[in-house]
């Protein structure tokens, strides 16, 4: 077989790998209902089943790369699929919520060294002329999984049990384990390099805390005492990390990366887009399915238009980077980006799907020529040695991003909804939520009340995507200090790493 040939399998197989990831993260969402009834699960329950997988997820990540990097990334990559789908296996058959709390710690854990891990290995296949198009392979089969969680949850739960939601990783995993066995090679970092046990603990303790913290200021709101308290000691941790990585013999991080203005400039800025990319994914379920009524099928569908956007920007992204360089083209996605959702803030309880769909595409449009541009240039900085780990400390940044876009502008969502509750002088019950508010005024049979929800929802949001277009525009002056070209030291040559693992 051809090298470019295997390189083009390794990626599929690894494609396959990123889509069950993708899937697992959203398919849930579409399950919690069912779960409420048929576990008997409980608000806390409910919230457990997704923070179990996030906090093992930010806990593992930094040490799952670095152990990919000194034993094997191929040998990780292939157990961890494994684990996923026994604990996928497990989640469909959990008779109780501890069980499925506990098996939804166990995907995070997989998660958690699939994701590092693949982008060590692309680092390692591809080199700079080829890494681009490979990128925007993968961050595209990442996004698929978002729409596709809730087509193929939906339909699975209109026809089977709720376990069946959690079994559609299965048939992919074999499939990713055949491949990854197939096709991609083992390769290694430095093996001679220690363990940092104590870069580890606070790295874990660090991310957990401020992921913790962001999850419930989410749920509490932003002023919320026990919140702030739990994010502060996180970034205690975070700080002490700092620290002790500058004084240990073997760190855990290399903190010479962050003086590569590719890595750092290419890491913020996929951070900007995930912030971005992950609330909107927020508010905009909701939307459709307190707003205009939609189930979770219909959310799906609606949904497709973001994945459609991505698909022809990471194209474009692919083309044009190499004429005008990474700074412009991620500068010009993020000022797509702050434009579309600004457009989008005008969206009116009354402005049809036809609008909503124009300014979603836009967005998908600018976040596909955003998230693989930067991506690359930060994973090219990285030496093969040390992919594993870089990758990680990437996906780490991305992780906590996505939670604090999340809680900040479903904060604000919240804020802005329950405002205008209260200035209708609409029950209590309805503040909740505008899934709450729909279902009273449905029971009630008053009209006036549903419109009254749907517009505070549609107002909430609209604010939402203002701070989020906000700090789009923030990460277009960011973009301005981004390389044309991430620079990799020139230790470890990516057609050396190859010729080593016989691609």
């Amino acid at each position: 077989m051809a090298t470019s040939q295997a390189r083009w399998f390794a990626l599929a197989a690894l494609a396959f790998c990123t889509l069950a990831v993708g899937l697992d993260s959203t398919v849930l969402s579409v399950a919690l209902p069912t779960l409420a009834h048929d576990l008997g699960a409980t608000t806390g329950d409910l919230q457990w089943f997704t923070n179990s997988y996030l906090l093992v997820l930010a806990a593992a990540l930094l040490p799952a790369g670095m152990l990919g990097d000194r034993y094997g990334r191929k040998r990780f990559l292939l157990g961890a699929l494994a684990l996923f789908g026994a604990a996928s296996a497990w989640c469909a058959w959990a008779d109780s919520t501890g069980q499925l709390i506990a098996a939804r710690a166990v995907l995070g854990l997989a998660s958690a060294v699939i994701m590092p891990l693949i982008g060590a290995v692309l680092t390692v296949v591809f080199d700079e002329r080829t890494r681009p198009r490979a990128l925007s392979i993968w961050v595209t089969a990442n996004a698929l999984g978002i729409p596709l969680g809730p087509l193929l949850g939906g339909w699975l739960l209109d026809h089977f049990w709720w376990g069946s939601v959690f079994l559609i990783n299965l048939p992919i995993v074999v499939f990713g384990l055949l491949a990854v066995t197939a096709w991609v090679p083992e390769s290694h970092g430095d093996r001679e390099r220690r363990i940092d046990p104590a870069g580890i603990v606070l790295s874990a303790a660090g991310l957990v805390a401020v992921t913790y913290g962001i999850v419930e200021a989410g749920e509490r709101g932003l002023g919320d005492l026990r919140s702030s308290l739990t994010i502060a000691g996180g970034v205690v941790a975070l700080i002490a990390l700092v620290v002790w990585q500058r004084r240990a013999t073997s760190p855990l991080i290399d903190l010479g990366l962050f003086r590569s203005r590719g890595f750092t400039g290419g890491a913020v800025l996929a951070t900007v887009a995930s912030f971005a990319f992950f609330g909107l994914l927020f508010a905009l379920p909701q939307f459709f399915q307190a707003v205009e009524g939609r189930d979770a099928f219909g959310t799906g569908l609606r949904l497709l238009p973001v994945i459609g956007g991505l698909l022809v920007g990471a194209r474009l992204a692919d083309r044009l980077v190499a004429r005008f360089g990474a700074r412009v083209i991620v500068g010009a996605g993020l000022a797509l980006v702050a434009g579309a959702l600004l457009a989008g803030a005008l969206t009116g309880v009354n402005s049809g799907y036809g609008y909503v769909a124009a300014w979603v595409s836009v967005t998908g449009l600018g976040l596909g020529c955003t998230l693989p541009p930067s991506m690359n240039a930060a994973l090219a900085a990285l030496t093969p040695e040390r992919s594993g780990v870089g990758s990680g400390l990437i996906q780490a940044m991305r992780q906590v991003g996505s939670a604090i876009g999340v809680a900040v502008l479903g904060t604000v969502l919240n804020s802005g909804y329950r405002d205008e509750i209260d200035a209708a002088g609409l029950p209590a019950a309805a503040r909740d939520s505008a899934a709450s508010g729909v279902a009273l005024a449905q029971r009630a049979g008053d009209p006036g009340m549903l419109e009254t929800v749907r517009h505070a929802f549609t107002h909430g949001m609209d604010v939402a995507l203002v701070i989020t277009g906000v700090v789009a525009v923030a990460g277009v002056l960011l973009a301005l200090i981004l390389p044309r070209h991430g620079r990799r030291p020139a230790t470890g040559s990516p057609e050396t790493v190859l010729a080593e693992s016989g691609v």
